[in-house]
């Protein structure tokens, strides 16, 4: 199992959407020197690729509990 990075440890994926919401205000402004854009641009792609992250495991754990016609429960994926 890969190691986790620093973000992934101490990051909630709230605190990091508003980072990247801070992030694309920043850069939408225009009036960021270009080596901060670029460095902006990148803490905001690994952000993305996060909060992405966290996404994928919140819709993995989305599960409902069925009762079918025998009476019977399962789990079946949130659709």
């Amino acid at each position: 199992m890969p190691k986790k990075t620093k973000t992934e440890k101490t990051e909630s994926f709230e605190r990091s959407l508003k980072k990247l919401e801070d992030i694309v205000r920043t850069l939408e402004s225009g009036e960021t020197p270009l080596d901060e854009t670029l460095q902006k641009f990148e803490e905001g792609m690994k952000l993305v690729h996060f909060c992405h992250g966290k996404l994928n495991e919140a819709e993995k754990k989305l599960k409902i509990l069925v009762k079918d016609k025998n009476g019977s429960f399962s789990l079946k994926d949130e659709e």
